[in-house]
């Protein structure tokens, strides 16, 4: 049922407008908002997911690379060991010699 009274509908209109505009301008805050916010980020130095990704993979390969050459540096320095062994056995300890008694302090 559509008013006779004009006052009515114009006021009806001039209330869509007025949340039109405000749903307008509530989405323009809102971009406003997010591009500074991005500018704020990005100044901060912060890294993106992809980088961290790709910094997290290298780190993974040069960890497992040092892990085998540890493993191989072990299996060289064991098969060194029994050379070395005998040489070591052969010479006797030599025992420290005793610490002189500290002397007391005059007055």
């Amino acid at each position: 049922m559509q008013s006779e009274n004009r006052f009515f509908d114009d006021l009806a209109k001039m209330v869509n407008g007025v949340a039109g505009t405000v749903a307008g301008a509530g989405r323009e805050a809102e971009s406003a908002m997010r591009e500074r916010a991005k500018e704020w980020i990005g100044r901060m130095d912060f890294v993106s997911r992809e980088e961290f990704e790709a910094v997290k993979q290298m780190a993974a390969k040069a960890r497992a690379e040092a892990d085998a050459l540890k493993a191989r540096l072990d299996k060289l320095e064991g098969a060194a060991k029994p050379a070395a062994t005998p040489k070591a056995a052969a010479k006797p300890a030599a025992k420290a010699a005793p610490k002189p008694a500290a002397k007391p302090k005059a007055k």
